[in-house]
């Protein structure tokens, strides 16, 4: 038993190394088409595409239904199951593009932008593409195969922003984003498929479809609640207060989810098949889920405390001064985002133990308070800091909210999160310390215009300090093989050098 654990941990290790390169590969890509796409499109032409992928998130969700999640933590997973599910996405797929090709034109009119018309139709298109991805990827992900998947979502996301840097170069505007997502999608579901080590050809079947509809439904009810309040000021800063402050909002809510989405999308996209295998192994799970939520929030909170400190210098460089609007909201949203790193792993632990239920009771229950808040405020106030300070308030009241729906499938072990919390909050500390004399330095900033020095001198500290402060505090990251093995590397390294020297 105790070889099998540490099998399947050195497993779940390898996994993530394999998704935290992926990630880190497509997020180097992604900026990079994103600081040149910054340069390329106005505020308002981001905007425009920004409230149509609201739209289109929104469709997504209904078009996934779940599926992908059902046949990851399903314990007896048979062909029949497989073909349904296939069945079940081409379905809805037909369905969700007719809806929005049809439906374009009078979205656009809604928001008296003619460019909204062809960017819709466009990024209709996916729906018919996406059925025959979903079902490859999800399998690949159920059996831990990230080293395929890493390869496939590289090839996707080159080939995505090949496309709409490109066209934006040539001056398509709006529509090549559009574009680029499309090229995504279709580089995606070609590599899903060949990365398959079983090439037949997916037939839809609709012999489980009771069993699936069941979890899809109720998996998709949340979904698509979730997904209208997470765009909520998208859609509704963009009717109440225009395009460029939708385009500002986006932009500085990004650094945000340079974590909260992108990075923690690797950790996501492991854990959660992690923690389905466990749950069908029998082992203790809230162990399990202290040990992850302690990781990423020692990760999580120094991240966001170095963007909090240096927002222009990280906006400048990223996207060009155009965007100096954006810096008052960078602190706010990410103290927005430290709050969801405690709680960015719950969703996925209920769902891995089969409990579908809670995960749409509790959005049901959030979600329309997180719209509520943001809308209210861009009504109000009709300012995107009062949005911001919205998103904050929702998220710290989701907490407590959010354990207590785990509780009722995985017991708290409150003394134990708390330990390892503040130990993460210490680390935090001691990192930040010698950046924030940096940042805030008035001799640095008097010599120091642009900020240029200061943000690579605080970078180079927080590199330095943070590893120093793990190892001080003793936090469990610090005792992770992986992190030893890279302690040792550095050591054996600096050692070599001295000898050499």
């Amino acid at each position: 038993m105790a070889k099998g654990r540490l099998d399947a941990m050195t497993g779940v290790r390898r996994a993530l190394a394999f998704s935290f390169l992926e990630r880190y590969l497509s997020l180097a890509i992604t900026l990079g088409s994103n600081m040149a796409i910054a340069r390329l499109l106005t505020p308002e032409t981001i905007g425009i595409y920004s409230v149509s992928l609201a739209f289109i998130g929104i469709a997504q969700v209904l078009r996934d239904f779940g599926v992908a999640s059902y046949l990851i933590q399903e314990k007896d997973l048979r062909d029949e199951h497989i073909s349904t599910a296939f069945g079940l996405l081409l379905l809805l797929g037909v369905i969700v593009f007719a809806a929005l090709f049809f439906g374009a034109p009078w979205i656009a009119q809604f928001y008296s932008e003619p460019a909204m018309l062809p960017t819709l139709r466009v990024c209709a298109l996916n729906f018919l593409l996406l059925p025959f991805c979903t079902v490859s990827l999800a399998l690949l992900r159920r059996a831990m195969a990230f080293k395929r998947l890493t390869m496939v979502n590289f090839a996707a996301t080159v080939t995505g922003a090949g496309v709409s840097v490109g066209l934006a170069y040539a001056g398509f505007g709006v529509i090549s984003l559009a574009l680029g997502s499309v090229a995504v999608n279709a580089a995606a579901g070609l590599g899903a498929v060949l990365a398959r080590q079983e090439r037949r050809f997916l037939w839809p079947g609709y012999g489980q479809w009771r069993r699936v509809l069941n979890f899809g439904f109720q998996s998709s009810v949340s979904g698509v609640v979730t997904s209208i309040s997470m765009d909520i000021n998208d859609l509704a800063v963009g009717k109440i207060m225009g395009f460029e402050p939708v385009a500002i909002l986006s932009r500085a809510q990004g650094l945000m989810n340079l974590f909260h989405r992108d990075l923690m999308a690797a950790v996501r996209n492991v854990a959660y098949p992690a923690y389905a295998r466990a749950a069908r192994e029998g082992q203790a799970m809230e162990p399990l889920y202290v040990t992850s939520v302690t990781h990423v929030t020692v990760v999580a909170w120094t991240f966001y405390g170095f963007v909090a400190m240096f927002p222009l210098q990280i906006l400048r460089l990223m996207f060009g001064p155009q965007w100096d609007a954006a810096v008052p909201l960078v602190p706010v949203f990410c103290l927005a985002g430290a709050l969801a790193a405690t709680t960015n792993l719950i969703a996925s632990l209920i769902l891995a133990v089969g409990r579908v239920d809670l995960v749409t009771k509790v959005e049901l229950l959030f979600q329309p308070l997180r719209a509520a808040f943001i809308v209210a405020a861009a009504l109000l106030f009709k300012s995107t800091l009062a949005c911001a300070l919205a998103l904050v308030l929702a998220l710290a009241l989701q907490i407590p909210l959010l354990y207590y729906f785990k509780s009722l499938c995985v017991t708290n072990d409150h003394a134990a999160l708390r330990r390892n919390l503040w130990c993460s909050a210490k680390v935090t500390l001691i990192a930040l310390a010698l950046p924030c004399a940096v940042a805030f330095s008035p001799l640095l900033s008097h010599a120091d215009k642009q900020g240029w020095l200061a943000l690579v001198l605080g970078a180079a500290a927080c590199v330095i300090s943070w590893p120093s402060a793990l190892l001080w505090s003793k936090h469990p990251l610090s005792m992770d093989p992986a992190f030893q093995r890279i302690l040792e590397w550095v050591r054996s390294r600096m050692t070599g050098h001295s000898g050499g020297t």
